[in-house]
């Protein structure tokens, strides 16, 4: 049976906040993943640019007595090049942690906040978010 309309109103706001949160730890997840996997490139490009007299040109002592114009250049091209593969693995483990813990399973349809009946999973029943074994359709009729 359908909801009364402060109820659907409630539910609907449980659910956006449910997938505003389940959204939030995937962006978590996605930052930490890229910011782990790219920290060689992230540092080869910052020495290099560090280091180069157009740029910055830092007076630190690694950047005079083993870092010149040349290497610099080299550090920077070295950066850009190996980013890309570092990219792929990157996508790669997080498609895979987030295939493995089913957090793209996690968003709960807006059709629970329209009808009464519509089944909430429960933790026990397989995925961290209850995705898992869960039969979320809703009916209408009793």
């Amino acid at each position: 049976e359908p909801r009364s309309p402060w109820c659907c109103l409630a539910w609907t706001l449980v659910i956006a906040t449910m997938n505003s949160l389940v959204f939030l730890l995937n962006l978590l997840l996605m930052f930490v993943i890229f910011t782990v996997v790219l920290l060689p490139t992230i540092v080869v490009v910052y020495f290099g640019f560090q280091c180069h007299s157009q740029v910055l040109h830092s007076s630190a002592r690694y950047c005079k007595s083993i870092l010149d114009d040349n290497s610099s250049s080299a550090l920077i091209i070295l950066g850009f090049v190996i980013m890309s593969p570092l990219l792929v693995v990157a996508m790669a483990i997080y498609c895979s942690l987030a295939r493995r813990l089913q957090l793209l399973v996690c968003f709960q349809p807006y059709s629970l906040a329209l009808y009464k009946g519509g089944r909430w999973c429960r933790r026990g029943e397989g995925a961290p978010c209850c995705a898992r074994g869960c039969n979320t359709q809703v009916k209408a009729w009793v």
